[in-house]
């Protein structure tokens, strides 16, 4: 088994590739079954179903979504997973690149419990609007 450091860099790159795949089960699958996310303050989705169905209407949204990794830190079983989001909007068409950050609360087998993810919903609408 590998050093912490490695489990959780393996799993921001796992993570990020899982959201690149455009499979919302696997994306929900890095949750635990009760676990939760929070996008700007937003009201909870909780359980596997409701990220799931998040991550289905962004793949909606944004068809080719492309995340990366850009730094991921940790101290005890807290993470921070600050990524950048890529995709064309299939609307508009236009290129939408949103930088953000997911605070995570990891249970012992490294599945996320609780994220908080932030980002400048403002800033990716004007993207998306071409302003």
């Amino acid at each position: 088994m590998g050093s912490l450091r490695d489990i959780l860099n393996n799993l921001a790159r796992d993570y990020a590739v899982a959201w690149s795949s455009g499979d919302p089960d696997a994306v929900a699958s890095f949750f635990s079954p009760d676990g939760q996310i929070s996008i700007n303050r937003g009201e909870p989705l909780q359980g596997h179903a409701a990220i799931a169905e998040m991550a289905r209407r962004l793949y909606a949204d944004f068809p080719d979504l492309e995340v990366r990794c850009d730094m991921m830190r940790w101290a005890g079983s807290h993470a921070l997973f600050v990524r950048t989001l890529e995709g064309h909007h299939h609307a508009t068409g236009n290129r939408v690149v949103t930088r953000g950050w997911e605070q995570w609360e990891l249970t012992s087998d490294n599945k996320i419990k609780t994220s908080l993810e932030w980002f400048d919903a403002q800033e990716r609408q004007s993207q998306i609007d071409g302003v």
